[in-house]
């Protein structure tokens, strides 16, 4: 019998059980009496995860942890809620989350991805659907924003573009391409790299992608042939994998991408290669 690794995702389908099949009664409670505390507190989250996930797909795993995402700003007190009720919580890292603790058992509160891109704002709430997870009646973040986030996962243990074909092949028909196009912006040769994916995932399915999208990316593809080299090499792998991309940067003399990245940001800068006009030219394209 093959032996299953820690933190293999578990078994997938369309069982709703699957979800819960192998997670004792106290932890399912356990979830529940924290979404249920959260919503009386009035702390604001959008359900993500596994749960949301499902929401879409219709696609069922099981999941080791129940994760909620607030703005930064609401992520505090929702620890503050979870330690009145005896919880034991902890600020793991500024940049993207945080986590409260029942005995074993634990909640992820996650405001951004864990490379500080995928913020979560107020266009998460705003275009968020309700559903009813563990008996309440949630928000669940968009299909839009899980792609964005989950889009930047490529770590060796950890590969998330299966779940952003399944989400874009179960829901890419009803979602809002320009906002998707906005929220990578500059990281725009992510989100084609998994637009790729799903067209070879999916031959038959290719026309879920507005055929603008596809013809906009292919344009700013050439821009950037055009273009050539960056004079100074970057290595923004980092962006995507926390690990993998450490010999580069620490061995072969790369400059570090990430912090080039959040610094440029930050000072407000536009990126090379991509079309400033971002916004222009996807409403212009269709």
């Amino acid at each position: 019998m093959e032996k299953r690794h820690p933190n293999h995702p578990g078994e997938l389908g369309v069982d709703a059980s699957l979800a819960e099949r192998d997670r004792a009664p106290d932890e399912i409670n356990a979830r529940a009496r924290a979404v249920g505390l959260l919503l009386d507190a009035g702390v604001p989250f959008v359900v993500g995860g596994a749960y949301a996930y499902a929401t879409y797909t219709g696609i069922y795993r099981d999941t080791k942890d129940l994760d909620l995402f607030p703005r930064k700003r609401d992520a505090g007190r929702a620890l503050e809620v979870l330690e009145l009720d005896g919880w034991r919580t902890e600020r793991t890292d500024e940049v993207w989350l945080y986590k409260a603790f029942k005995g074993e058992y634990f909640v992820d509160f996650i405001f951004s991805s864990g490379n500080g891109v995928a913020v979560v704002d107020d266009e998460w709430f705003e275009h968020a659907k309700t559903a009813t997870v563990f008996g309440h009646r949630c928000l669940v973040a968009p299909a839009e924003e899980i792609i964005w986030s989950k889009s930047f996962v490529n770590e060796r243990e950890r590969y998330d573009g299966a779940d952003v074909n399944h989400l874009i092949l179960k829901a890419g028909r009803q979602m809002d391409w320009e906002r998707l196009m906005r929220r990578f912006d500059r990281y725009w040769e992510v989100l084609f790299s998994h637009l790729m994916m799903f067209r070879f995932a999916y031959p038959s399915e290719r026309d879920i992608i507005p055929d603008w999208v596809m013809a906009e990316m292919m344009s700013r593809t050439l821009d950037s042939v055009r273009e050539g080299n960056w004079e100074e090499n970057f290595c923004r792998g980092n962006l995507i994998s926390r690990v993998n991309y450490h010999v580069d940067i620490h061995h072969w003399g790369f400059r570090d991408g990430r912090a080039w990245d959040e610094n440029d940001r930050k000072n407000g800068g536009g990126e090379r290669g991509a079309r400033p006009e971002l916004e222009d030219t996807a409403s212009s394209g269709r």
